[in-house]
């Protein structure tokens, strides 16, 4: 394949499903990947001690569960094997119970009190609008195939999410997990669209779940690699392009790059205008992540946290609505709001029998250098008292970490890049996947539909690429 009709830079995601998608119709591919292993935030690793195996980034998939494209490329086929826990999520509370989002509706709001009604009429109408507004939510902006579905739905999503938990529900128990829902945004939940993300996730558990892959994160990077050479595609490890001109000559270049990194390598031939927007482009809070190997699972005082794979913490609606504010104005919460995750407890292969792994991450300010293992673990002893004892081995990954690991994560913004309104809807640019070059497109979390690991931002830029230059 000396000279492919299309080169693709980087690995991730998006990356392969770019890749994928071009070798699908026919054209011949080359991956580069800078690190030695492919995936992007899709990897594991044995991070703290032989045996216990740990997710670099990311362990659960809703997104990718409901991907259009991941569905249609029959991943179970190139070895993926996807785990349902019997709840999409743990919420515990200051009183030591905890509310946990099940894939049933029903099931979900009787936990709910005075809210039950509310939450069930939501979630049910949000469920029927789904068919016909799929396309549009996992697509790129655009007049939407069913308008008046669409409408209801942006009507609730353009919300915050602090205003639309106050608004639909009366009780903490349903505004406490509205409120974790949301957080994933990486936003203050007093801003716009906050209340689509948790709108989003908390659907997406009802429809698909928040499942993790059997062995690691890094058996969906593989699935999608072996489908890529199924089709024809190649993949280059360890090899760094730092220069449009170090490809072999293609027809398109595909980038699954942030803006800053994409700047490093084609900023020299890209004309100034562009060059400026781009450099304008805006990124979040980062994330602090602890890695844990444990002796034993976490002691939870709500029990039933065991039943799910991910866990927020944060308390209340008001506590979650204040960590997300202070860390985004600059300043460090003594108390954030954390996402955690224990694989160990539905995926044996990820520890020696007996033993178990988890992880947990905490928002803290743009390209923070302070350390904050110590209140992370804090609130995990909050809700289950005697953690600590369990910890055989720690591995910390803070901003800086984030970014060495993978340049799109700028200042350890694992999103590439805040979903305010104006980034919802030129991301990064009016332009989205294309480019002032012809050939040259961006296929990353910085191009629509934004974050998560569902790869539909590199098969529109793919299919971008396709109709524009690659179609004879």
């Amino acid at each position: 394949m000396t000279h492919p009709d299309a080169v693709v830079i980087g690995s991730g995601p998006n990356g392969l499903a770019a890749a994928i998608t071009l070798a699908r119709a026919g054209r011949s591919v080359m991956v580069f990947e800078a690190e030695k292993t492919i995936g992007g935030g899709v990897r594991s690793a044995q991070l703290t001690r032989p045996g216990f195996l740990h997710d670099v980034c990311s362990t659960v998939y809703p997104l990718a569960a409901a991907s259009p494209l991941f569905r249609s490329l029959g991943l179970e086929r190139y070895g993926l094997e996807w785990i349902h826990p019997p709840a999409a999520l743990a919420h515990p509370l200051e009183d030591g119970t905890a509310v946990l989002l099940y894939p049933n509706i029903e099931a979900t709001a009787a936990q709910l009190g005075a809210d039950a009604s509310a939450y069930r009429a939501l979630m049910q109408t949000l469920s029927r609008l789904w068919p016909r507004i799929a396309e549009s939510v996992l697509g790129p902006l655009a007049w939407p195939v069913e308008p008046a579905a669409f409408a209801r739905f942006a009507l609730l999503a353009l919300q915050p999410a602090s205003w639309t938990a106050r608004i639909r529900f009366r009780g903490p128990r349903a505004r406490a997990l509205f409120a974790g829902l949301a957080a994933h945004s990486m936003m203050p939940l007093e801003r716009p669209l906050t209340a689509g993300v948790g709108l989003l996730l908390g659907l997406l558990a009802h429809l698909v779940g928040w499942p993790l892959v059997r062995g690691g994160a890094q058996q969906l990077a593989e699935a999608l690699a072996r489908c890529l050479a199924a089709h024809g595609g190649r993949i280059v490890t360890g090899v760094r392009v730092r220069s449009l001109e170090e490809l072999p000559r293609c027809r398109a270049v595909l980038c699954d790059l942030a803006p800053r990194p994409f700047l490093e390598v084609a900023g020299h031939r890209l004309p100034e205008p562009y060059r400026r927007s781009l450099d304008r482009y805006r990124y979040g809070m980062g994330a602090y992540k602890v890695d844990w190997a444990l002796a034993e699972p976490i002691p939870w005082k709500a029990a039933n946290c065991r039943l799910a794979a991910t866990v927020h913490l944060g308390g209340s609606l008001e506590e979650i609505a204040r960590s997300e504010r202070l860390a985004f104005a600059g300043f460090h919460p003594g108390r954030p709001f954390i996402i955690l995750v224990q694989p160990s407890l539905f995926d044996p292969s990820r520890a020696p029998e007996g033993r178990h792994t988890a992880w947990a991450y905490c928002h803290v300010p743009h390209a923070s250098p302070y350390d904050s293992f110590e209140q992370i673990e804090a609130e995990v002893e909050r809700f289950a008292p005697g953690f600590r004892k369990l910890i055989l081995a720690r591995h910390l990954t803070a901003p800086a970490d984030f970014e060495r690991h993978n340049p799109n994560y700028v200042g350890g913004d694992i999103g590439a890049g805040r979903m305010d309104l104006r980034q919802f809807l030129f991301r990064p640019t009016w332009r989205s996947y294309a480019t002032p070059l012809r050939g040259l497109y961006l296929c990353s979390a910085a191009t629509p539909p934004g974050p998560g690991v569902h790869g539909m931002c590199g098969y529109f830029a793919a299919q971008r690429a396709l109709k524009e230059v690659l179609s004879d």
